[in-house]
Order: C-alpha cells, then structure tokens, then sequence
C-alpha cells in the first residue's frame, strides 16, 4: 500500500502548533488554531473536471502499455488531481525514482512520468518470464535491462496520453531526458506549484502498484477555462481506423443462406402412407427464392458446378418484382 510523507509545510506548522500547545499550558487558559493536514489546494484553478475525464481515458488506453510486460491488461484507477508545491511532492517520495521528461510543444512547457523502482524491477522481472512480486531494493541506480523496459514503457505511455488529451486538444509529447534521482531532476523550481495525477495499477496476487504523472500548475494555466469545463469539445475527429475495424468486423458477421426449391403438397393420407424409397414428385420453378437470415434476397436459377448443385443469381427481390 502506497504511504505518503508529510510535506515540509506540514512539518514546521506541527511543531509550530505543538511549541503553541506547549506554551498555552504554562500560560493557562488560551485559544488554539486547529490545522488541517493534505488538504488540496484546488481552488487556484477550480475543480479539474476535463483533467479527470482525460486521466480516466488514459486508464482505459494505458491498459495495453502494460501487456508486453505483465502478460495481463490489468485495472488502472486514477486519484482526483492534487496541487501542491515541487518541494513537497520530492519530501513525500524517496530521491530513487525513475523520471521522464517529456516536452509538450503546444503548452510550451513540460510534464514529468515518475515511477517507483519497485515497479519497474516488477516490470523487468515479469517482461523476461518472472513471476510478479513486488521486489524490495535499496539500490541507487538502474540496470541496463531495466533502462530498456523504462524506454519501452515511458513511449506507450506518451502514446496513451496523447490519445487522452486528444478529445480535448491535439498534443505532441516527447520524451527529451531520463533521471533517477528525484534531487537532481529538472523540471520545475522547488517553490513551483505542479499538479499530481497518480494512478494506481492492479496486479493479481500482489500489491498495487502506482505511478504519477507531473504538470507545471503554471503550463496549464492558459487553458484553465478549459480544464473546469465539463464537454470537452463539440468537434469529434473521424477516427478512420475505428471505422474500419468496425467495417471489418460487420462484414465478417456469418450469415445462414438458403434457396427453396420446391413446395410440395400431398394429402394427409398420402404422407401417412409414405415410406422408405418412396418418391414425391416435385417441380422447381425457374425462378428460385434466396434467403439470407430467412429473408428473400435473390432470384436464383437453380443448377450444377462440377459435382456440386448451385445457383446462379439472377436479381435482386425488390418491392416491385415480388
């Protein structure tokens, strides 16, 4: 289970209300200010309606980025977006991390993936044919191996969160640097707001794992009005690829045909009297009815291909030919 870090606010206003308590007590009676811990701080900007609905499709579409490695498409939750300053959020995590840096062209800014080494340990040792299990380490950098899976994972993520923000604006996402160590990590000052996405992932027989992505409060200013909007855009772009994979998946619907040769009409005491290598007399039209789900489609003459019967379509059966 994920544990968050007291932030550094959070610390000095503790000591600073126990020093207060501890004061009030010598002094006698006195008044004491009581001091909420990890409240969010959404008013800045509003409630982040469209950030949401993009962080949930992004569950949806990250799903797949997972496979290659855990063999599964597992479940993504996402948690509402926080804001908080650069410097708490490096308090509440520990300095060994894996970063990605990635350029937005469009908000002329950055956002930041980060990820857990235990995860990314899970990653590799189940991509290479291990089992998952968290995997606890106190190592400082990361292997080769791991840097690839890193590589493969961070570009699908891009992918998926491009698709996600594409509803509300078109996005080119770039990963321009990788680090591990979260000291070190250039991305925003330390008095910078920023705003968390986390996003837990779950595993089967194992404990959830979680990863965050990382916005300037400051990049996505500009378009503010739109991230408080509840519709995302009134233009839906014509997603081609979807259209033909539905196109594809209508025409391969199977679909019973039949031909009626004949109808025959024998009395009841005729058919009571039939029996074995007896033989009723029919005749087929010239005209023979097609059905496809036991509706009438085509005219048909019936006859033979080789050693098979057949037909050969004449017309289609329209309203007025009927």
């Amino acid at each position: 289970m994920a544990t968050h870090k007291l932030s550094s606010n959070e610390v000095a206003a503790l000591v600073g209300g126990l020093m207060d308590l501890d004061n009030e007590s010598k002094g006698g009676d006195g008044e004491y200010r009581s001091y909420k811990f990890g409240s969010d701080d959404l008013a800045l900007m509003g409630e982040f309606h469209a950030l949401r609905m993009i962080n949930d499709r992004f569950c949806r579409i990250a799903r797949a980025s997972f496979l290659p490695m855990l063999r599964i498409q597992p479940r993504i939750s996402s948690f509402p977006p926080e804001i908080k300053s650069f410097d708490d959020y490096r308090d509440s995590q520990d300095n060994f991390i894996s970063l990605s840096n990635a350029k937005i062209e469009q908000l002329r800014g950055n956002l930041l993936f980060a990820i857990p080494p235990s995860f990314i340990s899970l990653l590799t040792d189940s991509y290479y044919g291990g089992s998952l299990r968290q995997v606890r380490n106190h190592r400082t950098e990361f292997t080769s191996t791991e840097q690839r899976v890193i590589e493969i994972l961070t570009d699908s993520l891009v992918q998926a969160l491009r698709l996600a923000w594409r509803d509300l604006m078109e996005l080119s996402i770039q990963i321009t640097s990788r680090e591990e160590n979260l000291q070190f990590a250039a991305f925003v000052d330390n008095d910078d707001m920023i705003v968390n996405c986390s996003f837990m992932v779950q595993l089967p027989d194992s404990e959830p794992a979680s990863f965050d992505i990382l916005y300037p409060l400051q990049m996505l200013k500009p378009i503010s009005s739109q991230l408080r909007s509840r519709v995302q855009s009134d233009y839906v772009e014509d997603d081609k690829s979807w259209k033909s994979r539905l196109y594809e998946a209508v025409l391969s619907i199977p679909l019973p045909v039949t031909a009626e040769l004949a109808h025959p009409r024998v009395s009841l005491t005729r058919l009571m009297q039939l029996k074995s290598d007896d033989v009723v007399p029919v005749t087929i039209p010239e005209k023979v009815r097609l059905k496809v789900a036991d509706i009438d489609y085509y005219y048909a003459e019936a006859g033979e291909v080789g050693n098979n019967a057949a037909l050969n379509i004449i017309e289609p059966i329209t309203k007025h030919n009927k």
